[in-house]
This record gives C-alpha cells, structure tokens and sequence, in this order.
C-alpha cells in the first residue's frame, strides 16, 4: 500500500528511527515505573492510617450527599458513564488520530495513538498488580466492575484531553489558549471528582489515575519533542502544542529538504 510504503521510507531515515525508539523507550520506562508506583500505593494505604481515614472520610459524606440528592447524582452520572467515559474519550482521540494521518501529520498521529494504548496498558497493568477493592457502601449509588486502583476514568480522561489540547492547539488563537487548558483542567478535575462522588472510586485512586496519566503523557511528549530536536524544530513552548506547523500545508516538511546543502 503507498501509505505503508510512504511510512516505511521515512522510518529509514535516522531521525524517524530515533523518535520510533524514544517512543517505545518512553511506553516502556512509564510501564515499568507503574509496578513499583502501584505497589507503593498499595503499601501506603494499608499501612498509613491517615491516607486510610481521608479516603473513607471522603467517600462516606460523598456518599451520604449523593443519597440525600437524586437528581444531582443522576447527573453525575450521566457526566461519567457518557460525557467523560473512557470509551467516548478514546473514540475522540482515535477520529483525531485519523484526521492526523489525514493531515499527512504522520509522527503526530503516530505519538497520539501511543499515548493513547501506553495509558491504557499501564493502568490495566497496575490494577493486576495492586487489585484493590472498590468502595463498598450499605446502599451505594453506583456500581462498577474490577479493581479499584488507579482510576481508569481519571487516568483516561487525563491521557486523552492532554493529546487532544496538545495536537490541536495550534489551530486555537493564543487569547483563547488559556480557556482551552481551563476547560480541558476542569473536565480532568470533574471526571475525579464524579468517581469519587458516585463512590465507585477511592480518592487516592482518583489521584493515582491523574499521576499515571501524567508519567504517560510527559514521556511521550518528551519522546516527540526529541524528534522535534533532531530534525532541527526546538525551542517552542507547550502551549504553543507539540507540532506548531500543523496549520499549514505541510506540516511535517521533509527534514532532508531544510537542511542546507554543502558542498
């Protein structure tokens, strides 16, 4: 096919090499970190009592306020089963991984599907290890299956709205940046939130979720970022996102092409 054949070609060149291995690198340093991360985790909260108390202190008044409030729990509900459910934010990421290809943007798309199956093979990986149980509540107000430990919910909610904000901000003029990374802030803080609150979820699962997701994205980004070096594109800010050059009509020039030819 000529796509495979296009992909092949550039793979060939060094530094599309080098960003594939930091990619690989990157997925493989975040999981292995994960296992201690999560047995950490499993060794605070059965022995430090006061992360013990704040986890059950918080799901039990959340608990009692999502009883004494239906229609605010239903609510709730809706936000985390169907706004921000993993499966509606992994979709969004997929349709913008296609439109990056699409867009010939091929590293982009490349680093975009990455993160997006790195995130959620680290958090599957840590649940096993950990296997924490849920809350568990005389008369819950929500039910969900597997383990506790981190938050898929959280993690993926952070995973992917940090890919999309950081894939398309290009596209954003600079005065309306700032509402972009508030929203996509209050959207990560408010999935936590809704696990918490709907007492499927540990708060300390909630901020595991949050700092997997993070490992994941800072790795790979930082993985992106040393292809962008080597090919001679450095120096631009984060909020500026990861490919600045996605606007125009060619946003990943040949690297052979910008560099001056000696004689």
């Amino acid at each position: 096919m000529p796509l495979l054949r296009r992909l092949a070609d550039r793979y060939r060149r060094p530094a599309d090499r080098r960003f594939g291995v930091r990619l690989l690198g990157a997925a493989a340093v975040t999981a292995l970190a994960a296992v201690p991360f999560g047995l950490l985790v499993v060794l605070v909260e059965t022995k430090w009592r006061p992360l013990h108390r704040v986890d059950a202190g918080a799901a039990g008044r959340l608990n009692r306020i999502a009883l004494d409030h239906p229609a605010w729990t239903r609510a709730l509900r809706v936000l985390s089963d169907h706004v921000w459910d993993p499966v509606t934010l992994r979709i969004a990421v997929a349709v913008l991984t296609c439109w990056l290809l699409y867009r010939r943007a091929w590293r982009l798309a490349v680093w975009s599907g990455v993160t997006a199956v790195a995130g959620g093979v680290v958090g599957l990986l840590v649940k096993l290890v950990v296997e924490r149980a849920r809350p568990a509540f005389a008369d819950p107000v929500a039910h969900a299956p597997g383990y506790s430990f981190p938050s898929g919910h959280a993690m993926t909610a952070l995973t992917s709205i940090a890919v999309i904000l950081l894939a398309l901000l290009p596209f954003v003029p600079r005065a309306w940046r700032p509402v972009c990374w508030t929203l996509g802030t209050v959207s990560v803080l408010g999935v936590g939130f809704t696990r918490v609150a709907l007492g499927v979820h540990w708060f300390s699962d909630v901020v595991g979720g949050w700092l997997l997701g993070l490992a994941v994205v800072a790795a790979t980004a930082w993985a992106f970022r040393g292809w962008r070096t080597d090919t001679g594109h450095s120096g631009e800010a984060l909020t500026d996102g990861l490919e600045p050059e996605l606007t125009g009509p060619h946003p990943e020039p040949d690297p052979d092409e910008s560099r001056p030819v000696t004689p």
